[in-house]
């Protein structure tokens, strides 16, 4: 029987990415369909019981929950991205919740307004890399060889160090994490991760984000997100402010050209 799959979406959710990495690694054919988070449509407020987005429409029915909607894809579509026996199964599921963490203290880092939630949001998560790189055990994805579904469920933290934080900060992922940052390269790496990235990524979440970010930079002593706040660069241009000089071009693409990750230049 032919699906009908619509995937709803908020064009920045990491959340979303994770069901569209699935859908890319899946081959499943699906229309994407954005909302505006802050002006939800009532169709949409009608079918989705929690407000939130990644919603998945097939052949009319509705599913929500990123995990729920990626077990789903995973489930109609083998070979399986979850590992065959049930305990490495339920340890693969556990260990995706812990990067919901991760993902929403990064979220939060770029959201704030206040300097001590920046420091303590990159406290935390440093710790948090650290005790996932102490029980990474495999590579170069989190199972081994196979791409996984809690591979996909990692990918949009990944994304955001690399597109976003690290613009303005060193480390977010500490250095001595060689296990994580090693799991890193392999799914930034991956076609399905790359092919998730909407155009203008670092480009629309600097425009979307910069009001609600600190005021001051990584040189004044504070960990904030000048990269919003000093948001007067064009794609490809260098941001302006008190960190002039010290961050070079800003990423807006996926391709490595335009949107590769700006180099940080001494002072």
């Amino acid at each position: 029987m032919t699906m009908d799959i619509e995937l709803i979406s908020f064009d920045l959710c990491p959340f979303v990415q994770r069901s569209v990495i699935t859908l890319l690694e899946k081959n499943i054919p699906f229309k994407r369909t954005n909302i505006d988070l802050a002006n939800k449509p009532d169709w949409f407020l009608q079918i989705s019981p929690l407000g939130k987005v990644p919603v998945l429409r097939i052949n009319g029915n509705i599913l929500f929950e990123s995990a729920v909607i990626n077990e789903y894809l995973d489930e109609i579509t083998p070979p399986s991205m979850h590992p065959g026996d049930p305990l490495q199964k339920a340890m693969n599921r556990a260990w995706i919740e812990f990067g919901s963490e991760l993902s929403n203290l990064s979220f939060r880092m770029v959201i704030t307004q206040d300097n001590k939630v920046v420091e303590d949001s990159l406290e935390a998560l440093r710790d948090k890399f650290k005790f996932l790189d102490r029980n990474l055990d495999a590579a170069p994805f989190f199972n081994g060889a196979d791409f996984s579904l809690i591979d996909a469920a990692y990918a949009p933290v990944f994304i955001r160090i690399e597109y976003l934080l690290k613009q303005v900060i060193d480390d977010v992922i500490p250095p001595d994490c060689s296990r994580v940052l090693g799991w890193r390269d392999a799914i930034l790496a991956r076609p399905s991760v790359q092919g998730s990235i909407i155009d203008r990524f670092t480009e629309l979440a600097t425009e979307r984000f910069k009001n609600g970010a600190v005021s001051c930079c990584k040189n004044c002593k504070y960990y904030p997100q000048v990269i919003f706040t000093h948001a007067s660069a064009a794609p490809g241009g260098s941001i302006a402010g008190c960190c002039a000089g010290s961050i070079g071009p800003i990423p807006t693409g996926k391709d490595g050209s335009a949107g590769s990750r700006p180099r940080r230049i001494s002072r």
